[in-house]
């Protein structure tokens, strides 16, 4: 038998995931998730021109900032909380003063959006259902004694998977992409892609503004810095999942353990400021979009380098375990 050249191993890799038909299933999920944002931003448009009579966005967001403040008037505003609301108003005033709307209506403005909420679970979510049994579904289905048989290197075949996992974390940022836009551009118009958005916002822990580094870029320089900043964390999930894939040979605890993993990050981050060190954990690391918005990290301390290099070094440390237990230990 040939030894089949890095190509044909990926090949095969798409043929096995194509035949279980889950990115179409994923697919659909993400048509009805993005249909069921879209009704309820409409919603949200209709219900502001039935309250203020206007669809005016200075209106809009003069009454956030109002409301806000009267939040903050309150005694049972937990400090760090009381510093997000803090910033939201001083965030929302700079829009206002240089008169640009944050929220320009448009599938753009939803595709942002979109990017920045479900990076941290529903995309990542997705890569898991996609990836997490590439190694353990052999097991299941009995096919890894003749995949481990054939003429090729087990590093190749394992290379193959990897690759394969950045193949289908690009595709489904793609999908992410089109779906949102599309869905979105029939209820929400089409338009916005030049809209100016303001980065560049620093704000830390401790309450501290700064509008020193703020600069405007276009609407659809944005969405990509935002879309790249999704294809890293989604990578870096897929990554660690080939991992767990190749430790654990039920796929179902493999799923739940990556759920633990995703779940768990929102409830770290929440206690981030009481548990320090929780910073070094990728999880507490996939809010990459915190740092293009301008809003605070959750811990003293991170910055978006040093998220950035925390996910990397998780990454290589995952895949270079899975490639040495893949490779040196008995997988059967």
């Amino acid at each position: 038998m040939p030894n089949p050249s890095m190509l044909g191993l990926i090949r095969n890799e798409v043929l096995k995931i194509h035949r279980k038909r889950r990115l179409m299933v994923v697919s659909i999920i993400l048509i009805v998730l993005v249909s069921m944002f879209t009704y309820a931003n409409y919603r949200q448009i209709e219900k502001q021109r039935e309250e203020q009579g206007t669809i005016d966005w200075r209106v809009d967001l003069q009454q956030e900032i109002i409301d806000t403040q009267n939040r903050l008037a309150s005694a049972n505003v937990q400090d760090e909380f009381r510093q997000i609301l803090e910033f939201r108003v001083q965030q929302n005033q700079y829009y206002l003063d240089n008169d640009i709307n944050p929220n320009y209506p448009g599938a753009p403005t939803f595709m942002r959006v979109f990017f920045s909420q479900g990076t941290t679970l529903v995309l990542p979510l997705f890569i898991i259902v996609l990836m997490a049994d590439i190694i353990s579904g052999e097991h299941n289905d009995g096919t890894i004694k003749t995949l481990l048989s054939r003429p090729v290197r087990r590093y190749k075949i394992l290379l193959a998977k990897w690759l394969t996992t950045l193949l289908y974390t690009s595709i489904l940022i793609f999908v992410t992409a089109v779906v949102s836009y599309a869905i979105s551009g029939i209820v929400l118009g089409w338009d916005g892609w030049t809209a100016p958005i303001l980065t560049g916002f620093q704000a830390s822990p401790t309450g501290t503004f700064s509008t020193d580094f703020v600069h405007t870029l276009p609407m659809w320089e944005y969405l990509l810095m935002s879309m790249g900043l999704s294809w890293l964390v989604v990578a870096a999930v897929g990554t660690i999942s080939l991992m767990i894939s190749v430790l654990v040979k039920n796929t179902a605890t493999g799923i739940g353990i990556m759920m633990a993993v995703l779940i768990s990050g929102p409830l770290l981050t929440s206690l981030g400021s009481n548990w320090d060190s929780s910073k070094y954990l990728v999880n507490v690391n996939f809010g990459l979009h915190t740092y293009l918005e301008g809003q605070a990290p959750p811990i003293e301390g991170m910055t978006l380098p040093f998220s950035l290099l925390i996910i990397l070094i998780w990454s290589i440390a995952a895949l270079a375990y899975a490639f040495y237990h893949f490779t040196q230990k008995d997988v059967y």
